[in-house]
């Protein structure tokens, strides 16, 4: 039997192919997206970690959060301290630091590879040959490969990759900014580093001591001092004795082992999406591709049910017809377990661009771990065995009778069964997604869980009802296609009637057949609905408060725009009013809130403001607005007087509510004067935003340059028109739809390769048949035509009962949207969801492409006589 299984894979190499080429697509996809997935999280915890191998310990000042800007450049670190630890017993080396962030503009004056976290910069600080490690007069976290290090005010160096990414070349002038003005510096070195966050795509930036002490800490001054540790010097012990020289209040004393372990948890929040989201991608792969594999060994075993009875017929057990299948099922798994993977590492590999990577995922290798290569031995091997062991269980059954009959019989199926089976879990399905609907408030991770599952239930439920469901679906389709094909070609309409009974012949193959369409369709449409909704909401909340058409900001509380800037921006070609917006906190009822200091003057030009009670022409001193959702949380309203704090460094002083206004992104939670907020910002007197009207309301190119030149081409800085600022506050969202677009293509390629073994099968099943009917006068146009009209037809049914469910799903789940997002509303996505259906007509008729071309090609004399 053992060398039966072989001859029958050797024989039918053809049949199998495809079998083989749909587990291999299958396989790649799960492990191309678990590569991409470990890669990708590797990546992002390479981008925000920092090497802590050669740290025993490391010094730094104490933070105070009440502390200004000012205060909290005054700190110990100092060379002094540095050279006071050189002297502990068991240090090896002292490396002092100075470290902060720089972001600078490429050769064309583009902002390069701005990211949070990845933009670096720090001191070269040359060892002088004692304990501060490495040859004298270089730095050794910074070996040079070009130029010289920087000597002075004017001069920096960068790292190799920065210098490539940004056309950079030594002698140039680069312009960059740390947290205020622009600055322009000659880059005179290149050099090389080995810190993760800047080979993940980051940048790096090196200033001389002097300078960099002046930007990050303050003169002679440092942020950081590393002790590395003789060996035989426990980390614990060196850091006791560190800290018994240090002045506990100023400056504490850290392992390296505990900041690694802090840095791991803090990386691992971090990365845990990045994790996640190519999962989505693996689960719809091996979902969709089960249902396929199973299908096709389904039908590969009705195929060959004369030949099985066969077997039976001169002596072959049960046991032994069950070990023939279940063994050709072991090796068309192992062959396509090691052609999808190796196809999965080319998918892993081309994944990022797909997803729109580019400088916004950080660069890392592939990396290969157990868990790819289990899920290609689990996917290929086990899903292919598992998914021929029920049609091997049933070839065990076929009666050696079977051999004498002319004409196979579509499996007898249980209707009952399976019916009971459907209902009972559409009802719980649907009826948990419903429950949902009426009684969840929020988006929490409990209700999340609840509606997959409830959607899952939904999706499996129409997967198991499906059978029962494609002779109504396919008669109510049929009967007004005919009509319409009759009075469109004046025919009579046999070829879409042949088609439909070819069909509605064997429902369960059809459904079988539809359920990848089925699965594919509902998660995208369902994905597609709740994303494009959430899309609308966000762009009506992004845009609604905003009056300007452009918008000029840091994008943090902790950066500033030079004063000077906003004035530059006033006197700009084409602009008619810039006003701008100092951006702090405000410490109100136990609360944190979001404060913006405007100019009471021209604040109505740029803010779409509707106030409940009051007018921003009323701030001043000692005066506030408040949102509406701030004001009723604290219970406050117009002409209340409560006591509140701003700003960091600010003290807590009596404010008077002057207005009460419906809640705006644009102003957040509280409007303040502008002269007070700047007072008790972070960095005081600066601002971070300006709010642009041009003439006209013009928003062209043109316009955008004279703008960013004003600013002095600061790549701290983003100059956004209305569009541009819509689509930054749907930025998750976006990702959401790629991650759409990228599980279309999935569903399409295996819907596709479903149809099609499918559809080939089929043709080899019915050879007399379309014999007989090329003998009575079907011509090779009419067989073509019906094949394609039945390939379409499944595609057809399987697509709407997909946009059914996805459509349902989409319903219940927008209730915990609505609970999360004030606005959202359900809103479809006309054209996503035309275009999911037309997409599914064209698989149908893509798939037929090659069957029917094989089924025109047969000899009507050669069909017939084919036994």
């Amino acid at each position: 039997m053992l060398r039966t299984a072989l001859r029958n894979v050797l024989a039918h190499k053809a049949r199998l192919a495809m079998t083989v080429l749909a587990v291999c697509l299958g396989v790649a996809f799960v492990c191309g997206t678990l590569v991409f997935a470990d890669s990708t999280a590797a990546a992002h915890r390479a981008a925000a970690s920092r090497n802590f191998a050669d740290t025993a310990v490391t010094v730094t000042a104490r933070a105070d959060p009440t502390a200004g800007p000012a205060d909290r450049r005054e700190d110990v670190l100092t060379d002094a301290l540095a050279r006071t630890l050189a002297q502990l017993p068991g240090v090896a080396a002292v490396r002092p630091s100075v470290d902060g962030a720089a972001v600078l503009n490429a050769a064309d004056g583009s902002p390069l590879r701005v990211r949070p976290g990845a933009n670096l910069a720090a001191a070269y600080v040359p060892a002088t040959g004692g304990k501060d490690g490495g040859t004298a007069g270089r730095d050794a976290r910074y070996p040079l490969v070009e130029g010289r290090a920087p000597a002075g005010g004017d001069e920096i160096a960068v790292d190799v990759g920065t210098a490539a990414a940004g056309r950079l070349h030594l002698g140039d002038r680069v312009t960059l900014a740390t947290d205020g003005p622009a600055m322009t510096k000659r880059l005179v070195g290149l050099v090389t580093t080995a810190d993760t966050r800047v080979t993940a795509r980051g940048t790096l930036v090196l200033f001389d001591r002097a300078t960099a002490q002046e930007l990050f800490a303050a003169p002679e001054h440092y942020t950081a001092i590393d002790l590395s540790a003789v060996p035989g010097t426990a980390q614990a012990e060196l850091a006791r004795r560190v800290a018994e020289v240090l002045p506990a209040e100023r400056a504490e004393a850290v392992t390296g082992a505990a900041l690694a372990v802090q840095q791991a948890a803090y990386v691992g929040v971090l990365t845990r999406g990045y994790e996640k989201t190519p999962m989505v991608f693996a689960g719809v792969a091996l979902f969709i591709g089960s249902f396929l594999v199973v299908n096709t060994f389904t039908m590969l075993v009705t195929r060959r049910s004369r030949e099985i009875a066969l077997l039976r017929a001169i002596g072959a057990s049960r046991r032994q017809v069950v070990r023939t299948v279940l063994a050709e099922a072991l090796l068309v798994g192992l062959a396509a377990s090691a052609a999808g993977f190796a196809l999965g590492l080319g998918v892993a590999t081309v994944l990022p661009g797909v997803l729109g990577g580019g400088d916004t995922l950080p660069h890392g290798p592939l990396v290969i771990g157990p868990r790819p290569v289990a899920a290609a031995l689990g996917v290929g091997v086990g899903v292919t065995v598992l998914a021929a062991w029920l049609p091997s269980r049933r070839a065990a059954r076929v009666a050696p009778v079977e051999a004498l009959r002319t004409v196979q019989q579509p499996p007898a199926g249980r209707a009952g069964l399976r019916a009971g089976a459907g209902l009972a879990l559409l009802l719980a399905g649907a009826g948990l997604l419903v429950a949902l609907a009426a009684t969840a408030e929020d988006a929490s991770e409990a209700n999340l869980r609840n509606a997959l599952l409830g959607s899952g239930l939904l999706v499996v439920a129409l997967v198991v009802l499906a059978p029962l469901l494609v002779a109504p679906a396919v008669r109510a389709i049929g009967r007004p296609a005919d009509a319409l094909g009759r009075r469109l070609t004046g025919g009579t309409g046999i070829t879409g009637h042949l088609a439909r009974q070819n069909v509605l012949r064997d429902p369960r193959r059809t459904a079988a057949t539809a359920a990848t369409l089925l699965v594919s369709t509902a998660l995208v449409t369902g994905l597609a609905v709740v994303g494009h909704s959430t899309g609308q909401a966000l762009d009506r909340r992004a845009a609604a408060g905003l009056g300007a058409d452009y918008v000029i900001g840091t994008g943090s509380t902790t950066a500033g725009i030079d004063p000077d800037a906003v004035r530059r921006v006033a006197g700009a070609g084409g602009v008619r009013t810039a006003s701008a917006v100092t951006d702090s906190t405000l410490f109100l009822g136990g609360g944190v809130r979001e404060v913006s200091g405007v100019d009471p003057a021209t604040v109505g030009e740029v803010m779409r403001l509707h106030f409940l009670g009051g007018s921003a022409q009323d701030l001043g001193p000692g005066r506030i607005a408040l949102s509406e959702t701030v004001a009723r949380e604290n219970g406050l309203r117009t002409g209340s007087r409560v006591e509140a704090r701003i700003g960091p460094g600010g003290e807590p002083a009596p404010y008077t509510v002057v207005g009460v206004y419906q809640d705006n992104p644009t102003a957040r939670d509280a409007l303040g004067a502008e002269d007070e907020v700047r007072r008790h910002a972070f960095r005081p007197g600066s601002v971070q935003r300006i709010l642009v009207r041009t003439e006209g309301g013009e928003v062209s190119a043109a316009v955008e340059d004279r703008l960013r030149a004003a600013v002095g081409g600061n790549p701290l800085l983003t100059v956004r028109d209305r569009a541009a600022v819509v689509r930054a506050a749907a930025g998750t969202v976006g990702d959401l739809l790629t991650l759409v677009n990228g599980l279309l293509v999935i569903g399409v390629v295996i819907a596709v390769l479903g149809v099609a073994n499918t559809l080939a099968v089929s043709v080899a099943e019915r050879t007399r048949e379309i014999g007989a009917l090329r003998a009575l006068g079907m011509d090779r146009a009419g067989v073509r035509r019906m094949i394609r009209l039945e390939a379409v037809t499944v595609a057809a049914f399987g697509t709407g009962l997909g946009l059914a469910g996805g459509l349902f799903c989409a319903w219940a789940v927008g209730a915990l949207a609505n609970g999360a997002m004030a606005g959202y509303a359900l809103e479809l996505p006309w054209g996503r969801l035309a275009l999911t259906c037309l997409l599914a007509l064209l698989v149908g008729a893509l798939a037929a492409a090659v069957p029917a071309h094989r089924a025109a090609a047969l000899s009507p004399l050669e069909a017939v006589a084919e036994a």
